[in-house]
């Protein structure tokens, strides 16, 4: 892992491959490793960059008031990209949306995968799983609240433990426990999700979904599709939320033709 350091810590990221530039955002409960198994056939034809959000996987807490979008853009001023095709998951997919609002002349063209909305109104499913978070919290029960959340975003709704492929809740337990530990801090300081018309984005842009993910963010996808102009909805039929975890060559086999455009 590569440092870059600023006035409010460090950003941790990695760089695989060569070609047009390609940035990676992993999901609000994971860090940058979620995208492991996709990156060997992106990076055939990409510079592959991943890196982890400020408070999540190896970098630091932030020490002030941050966005998401101005880390993402002082890491590619950095690095010297200009211009990226952006990829995110989940909490990434809505930070990749916001940089798209926020900078559109750097951004080549826009992916997400299960990205949420802002200021959605929530079935009563996510409001009880927010709540029994909250409670294994205030508990002190981190454990408790480490399955609260891999029942809810790697299992989801629609599957049993078994349907699960081996090992991926192990290699998800630990960044989702950094993410819970941190959560507090970096809610204190992220000054959240920019706001801006999605009817402006004019990049193209893939939009993607599980099949097996909670209802809210099958709805959502669409709501996304619907909205942002010539939008291509993608629904993975072997993944709950976590998409490029769940079905990481499906999720290659998708992206591969889209970021040659």
């Amino acid at each position: 892992m590569y440092m870059f350091n600023d006035d409010l810590g460090h950003l941790s990221y990695d760089i695989a491959g060569d070609g047009p530039p390609l940035v990676l955002v992993h999901a609000g409960v994971a860090d940058h490793h979620m995208w492991d198994a996709v990156v060997p056939a992106l990076a055939e034809r990409h510079t592959v960059i991943r890196y982890d959000l400020r408070g999540f996987g190896e970098s630091a807490l932030p020490t002030g008031p941050f966005r998401e979008t101005d880390d993402l853009r002082r890491l590619l001023d950095h690095l010297g990209h200009e211009r990226v095709r952006l990829v995110g998951a989940s909490w990434g997919g809505r930070v990749a949306v916001d940089f798209t609002l926020t900078h559109p002349e750097r951004v080549h063209s826009l992916a997400m995968l299960a990205a949420p909305w802002p200021r959605y109104h929530w079935s009563a499913d996510m409001i009880a799983y927010d709540e029994a978070e909250t409670a294994a919290l205030d508990a002190g029960d981190l454990d408790a609240a480490v399955r609260i959340n891999l029942d809810m975003w790697l299992r989801g709704p629609s599957r049993s433990w078994d349907d699960v492929a081996d090992g991926l809740s192990d290699r998800l337990r630990g960044p989702l426990r950094t993410s819970l530990v941190n959560q507090a801090l970096v809610g204190e300081h992220s000054q959240g999700p920019a706001t801006g018309d999605l009817a402006a984005v004019s990049v193209p842009t893939l939009v993607g979904v599980g099949k097996l993910d909670v209802a809210d963010f099958q709805d959502i996808a669409r709501r996304y599709a619907k909205e942002i102009p010539g939008a291509t909805l993608v629904e993975f039929a072997t993944a709950a939320h976590l998409i490029p975890m769940d079905a990481p060559t499906e999720v290659g086999t998708v992206l591969g033709p889209f970021l040659a455009r």
